[in-house]
């Protein structure tokens, strides 16, 4: 790559990331006031306006290091086994500056000098103790990593909630980080920013996506799939991206991609509670491929005429979620929802770590400063009892049940349960069970590093629910107030889509992204089958590649046509040559048991893309994207280029920017991948 090439792509980068947040930063040595010997592991700590704020311990160079402590005056408190405590009152901490403070301490000579020993005989087994334990000697203590007993004392399940460090005490996450030093394993706030880097490998999980294979319409003439309106996966995306990082393919859900902007798609008609239009055209990333387009618009109602809300907001607060674009973000967040809510509107607040607590019960939201004064409160710290959490959040909605009321939990958290039940079977079983309470789930995940997209995905899908990521205030402020009434209020539950196919005018086909939503064709008239769930006003976007000739299937379909099968079908429905499908969909009202069902006829009337509109055009584009970023196997180019002119021609009336960025992010992300291919040709 040329010089020119490299100061474009980081150009560009820095471009899809115009407001990246200004940080100020507190580092320094303690050292022996007397030898000059740095002090290793010494406990330091800030407070402000007398409330501990965050700690950390010193590196094995006797340096320690924060990351945007907070701004104004703050007192510093070192400590460290034999050494007297140094308190530094009122250092002043300037935004966006670099502060340096090197400390001294003094050897204590009040150290008691005698010491009593009093033997001690440790049993081999207590039969009526449930938990594990071992003794540690004194020599044991004597090398601990930590030596604050205010460190050790408050370690929970290898998490400290004074530093947020995962100094393995009682033991050892399965999953843990591990970082090294110039060969000296460190842990947490021990280690540098200026040494963490974005390459780090991480503990992040995604359920494994196999893309949707091509069908024969002879063989398998129906495709059925539960209707999906979650959006998490593109701010995902567009977070690793925005940190000069390829998305890895299991975290990009095409279809979520393509559901996160705004179409102008015609309302329903009459009583219907969604309206669907199609469009039959060519397929801009593979010549011998036609796309069907179905675009979904549910009714538009005035959020103020809904019925009231019994809301429980379930948040995470364990040692996990201490980041600036975690706990903070999630407080920043219900507010922001907070503020759409009604007087009458009630919201009760419980909070997970190490066990379940209740830190608001229902409070009527015309109580606004109880309820702002509940948030403000919360601290993080601990483990993760998700699972314990859940059970407490639904008993307190179902002790304030509203009939046909909106009744919803809204859980807040990365996800990364480690207490309790947190396998993903158990959670899937957990949440169904509650599912049949009528209390809907709302998931909003936060974080980088250790987040758990698939369990993310596990609640949502299985607790009548909805997904959304959100990785800052622009993305909190889009999914909590733009578009409050889709995340908040459900108008049908149970949704589910089926198409049919015409053999005598289409002969394969193939769903393009919904893989985690299919669906086997017996399940769409059985009611006992869970679905998806639309709230109010919101849209959903599915697109086909669809196969007009068998001609065009060499190599891209898995399995060649049947013989039999083929030719016993070969004279049905020929006289059917102007339609091209029929789609069907079934819906069950919130608080219905049992469904209704709605069709249309798809024409087989193919118009070219320049017929489109702006919008048909757009979401297409999002979807060339999304197998661009996977590299699906339809692609006959990898080349972003055509993608991105077919966006931007179709960007059209974007006065939220959202299609903007997107296309920045396309380019960021060609350049990525044109960087990452040229260093591999040189390697």
């Amino acid at each position: 790559m040329t010089f020119i090439q490299t100061l474009f792509v980081v150009a560009t980068m820095l471009f899809a990331n115009p407001t990246k947040p200004v940080v100020n930063n507190l580092s320094g040595k303690v050292t022996d006031s007397k030898s000059g010997e740095v002090l290793i592991f010494a406990t330091v700590k800030v407070f402000q306006a007398g409330k501990f704020i965050q700690g950390t311990e010193t590196d094995i160079d006797g340096n320690y290091f924060f990351s945007a402590p907070p701004v104004g005056l703050i007192d510093i408190e070192v400590q460290y086994v034999g050494y007297e405590a140094i308190m530094i009152k009122n250092f002043e901490i300037k935004l966006g500056k670099d502060h340096r403070l090197d400390l001294k301490m003094n050897i204590d000579n009040n150290i008691l000098n005698e010491v009593q020993i009093v033997a001690y005989k440790v049993p081999l087994v207590e039969i009526d103790n449930t938990s594990q334990g071992t003794t540690i000697t004194a020599e044991k203590i004597r090398t601990l990593p930590t030596k604050s007993v205010d460190a050790i004392t408050t370690t929970v399940a290898g998490i400290s909630s004074s530093t947020g460090a995962e100094i393995s005490v009682r033991g050892s996450r399965s999953n843990e980080t591990v970082y090294f030093l110039d060969g000296v394993r460190v842990n947490g706030n021990s280690v540098p920013q200026s040494e963490i880097s974005f390459n780090t490998p991480n503990t992040e999980s995604y359920t494994k996506i196999n893309e949707n294979q091509f069908k024969f319409v002879t063989d398998v003439p129906l495709s059925t799939f539960a209707l999906d309106v979650d959006r998490a996966a593109y701010s995902n995306v567009r977070r690793m991206l925005n940190y000069g990082q390829l998305p890895p393919a299991d975290a990009v859900r095409i279809e979520e991609m393509i559901n996160y902007f705004q179409y102008n798609y015609p309302a329903p008609k009459d009583k219907d509670i969604i309206g669907v239009t199609t469009n039959f055209t060519d397929c801009p990333w593979n010549k011998e491929l036609k796309l069907l387009h179905v675009g979904v618009q549910s009714k538009k109602m005035d959020v103020k005429k809904m019925p009231l809300s019994n809301i429980v907001f379930l948040i995470d607060v364990s040692g996990s979620m201490s980041d600036d674009n975690k706990l903070p973000l999630v407080i920043a967040s219900c507010k922001i929802l907070l503020e759409q809510l009604r007087p009458d509107d009630k919201v009760a607040i419980v909070t997970y770590a190490g066990q379940a607590g209740v830190a608001l019960q229902s409070t009527k939201a015309s109580e606004k400063a109880k309820i702002i004064a509940a948030l403000d409160g919360l601290e993080s710290g601990g483990s993760t009892a998700g699972a314990q959490g859940i059970i407490t959040a639904y008993q307190i909605a179902k002790e304030n049940f509203i009939t046909k009321g909106n009744n919803r939990v809204i859980l807040a958290t990365d996800g990364d349960f480690n207490v309790g039940i947190s396998d993903n079977q158990s959670l899937e079983k957990l949440i169904e069970e509650k599912r049949s309470t009528g209390i809907f789930l709302s998931v909003l995940g936060y974080g980088m590093g250790n987040y758990q997209d698939d369990k993310m995905q596990i609640l949502a899908d299985k607790g009548n629910g909805n997904h959304a990521y959100i990785d800052n205030m622009q993305e909190a402020n889009k999914v909590l107030h733009n578009e409050f009434g889709g995340t908040m209020y459900t108008i049908a539950k149970d949704v589910k889509f089926q198409i049919e196919f015409n053999p005598a005018t289409v002969s394969y086909y193939r769903l393009v992204g919904y893989e985690n939503r299919m669906l086997n064709k017996e399940d769409f008239n059985n009611d006992a089958k869970d679905g998806g769930e639309l709230g109010l006003g919101h849209q959903m976007t599915a697109i086909y590649e669809i196969g007009t000739t068998a001609s065009a299937a060499d190599g891209i379909l898995s399995v060649d046509p049947l013989k039999y099968q083929s030719n016993s079908k070969k004279d049905k429905n020929l006289g059917n040559l102007d339609e091209l499908a029929t789609i069907k969909f079934r819906y069950k009202e919130p608080d219905a048991d049992k469904s209704k069902k709605w069709e249309q006829v798809i024409k087989n009337t193919l118009v070219s893309q320049s017929e489109l509109n702006d919008d048909v055009r757009f979401a297409i584009a999002v979807a060339y994207g999304g197998l661009l970023l996977r590299d699906g196997q339809t692609l006959s180019s990898k080349s972003f280029a055509p993608m991105i002119d077919m966006a931007t021609a179709a960007k059209g009336k974007d006065d939220d920017g959202y299609r903007n960025e997107f296309i920045k992010l396309m380019r960021v992300a060609d350049g990525i991948k044109s960087n990452t291919l040229s260093a591999s040709i040189h390697d």
